[in-house]
């Protein structure tokens, strides 16, 4: 559940307490847009920012920790390496009259089954190699149009923060999409989010359903001009849940 912290600063952004909200995350990554729409668009980020920590993490694993495992097994290997050569064992000899596999004209062994199956067709909304196929609408992330309004607004989504969660918040004028500057945030205590984008009832509504299972529910966002997008990965049961039942009423 939100700290009163965060339903102070979201009623001081919308100047009413808030219907309901939730922090969400887009439902899969940004796919690429084409370069000259990005460029259009300002070039702007499009995936989460990295914590310093990771990238101090991978510099310590790769030039301390792999030399220390590389030199550890070298010395087991010489450790391990013998005084010297030995000696090869004798070629072992069929003794006469011994039945051998060879001379019988049968096969040792019988060759193994052929466990190559047959190819099975695809998963739905996907193509041979498993990726998922661009604008398909049981499966995207959005409507595919990169110049309607959920296009536009992928293109600028970490524009406002590095971080990919996003405060949805609903009143009775519509809808209200808040970010954080951080680059990690607790969705419960975060306190310092602005608003990015507000929607009146007539530019935007929500689509949910109620009850969905914790941790897998998502809505999505409809907009006039026919683009959608999804967004999931809804942080706090209690809020979700209010959220959901109250956007599927």
């Amino acid at each position: 559940m939100a700290k009163r912290k965060v339903r102070r600063r979201a009623r001081k952004i919308l100047g009413a307490d808030p219907a309901a909200l939730v922090w969400c995350e887009l439902a899969r990554p940004i796919p690429p847009p084409p370069a000259q729409v990005h460029r259009a668009a300002g070039s702007k980020r499009l995936k989460p920012g990295r914590h310093w920590l990771l990238y101090a993490g991978a510099v310590l694993f790769f030039f301390v920790v792999i030399p220390m495992m590389l030199i550890d097994k070298l010395g087991d290997r010489l450790e391990r390496r013998p005084a010297g050569r030995r000696a090869p064992h004798p070629r072992h000899e069929p003794e006469p009259g011994s039945s051998s596999s060879s001379g019988s004209g049968l096969p040792d062994t019988a060759s193994p089954p052929d466990t190559a199956s047959p190819s099975s067709p695809p998963a739905p909304g996907r193509d041979r190699q498993g990726r998922r196929r661009p604008g398909d609408p049981a499966h995207g992330l959005f409507d595919g149009d990169w110049e309607r309004t959920a296009g536009r607004l992928l293109l600028h989504w970490y524009g406002h923060s590095p971080n990919p969660q996003r405060l949805v918040m609903l009143t009775g004028d519509g809808i209200c999409v808040a970010a954080s500057p951080r680059r990690r945030l607790s969705p419960t205590k975060a306190a310092d989010f602005h608003a990015v984008a507000q929607f009146s009832p007539a530019e935007a509504r929500i689509e949910a359903e109620a009850g969905q299972p914790r941790g897998f529910g998502t809505f999505v966002l409809h907009f006039p001009d026919g683009s959608w997008l999804e967004l999931g990965r809804l942080s706090g049961p209690e809020d979700a849940d209010h959220f959901l039942r109250t956007v599927s009423t």
